[in-house]
């Protein structure tokens, strides 16, 4: 299968939301595809919770304020807040997704390697009983 990009709809049933901002939600999903697609592109098939999860931190949280009182009224935000921010996890989950990362094996064999023995045989005990030149003895 493909990659589908997530509706506003969908984006507001992740949220649970009954009401959301079509165009705010389609307009951060298509930035989150593409930010999603910095990573990792063609995006691969499940990418969909990756992009659902950008869009949604950005559409609740636009700032992202991470300490508020109401009153007498303080916020704080950290450095270089607010937008969409792929996680460390995110571009973890992109590239396992896409069958990157993770521990892998490289055989070195080349594909037209002869399984067959490279020292003399003998047909009767295994072994030749005069070794050819070139091999030591």
């Amino acid at each position: 299968m493909v990659f589908v990009p997530p509706t506003a709809e969908q984006l507001g049933l992740y949220l649970g939301l009954d009401e959301i901002q079509a165009d705010r939600a389609d307009l951060l999903l298509s930035s989150a595809v593409a930010l999603c697609q910095t990573v990792v592109k063609p995006l691969p098939e499940g990418a969909e919770a990756v992009v659902l999860s950008v869009a949604g931190r950005a559409y609740v949280n636009p700032q992202q304020v991470s300490y508020e009182t109401i009153g007498p009224m303080s916020v704080q935000r950290p450095q270089g807040s607010g937008g969409l921010y792929l996680t460390k996890s995110d571009k973890s989950a992109l590239k396992s997704l896409a069958g990157r990362g993770g521990a892998f094996t490289v055989d070195p064999t080349p594909a037209t390697a002869d399984p067959s023995p490279t020292w003399p045989i003998d047909d009767v005990t295994g072994f030749a009983d005069e070794l050819e030149p070139g091999w030591g003895y």
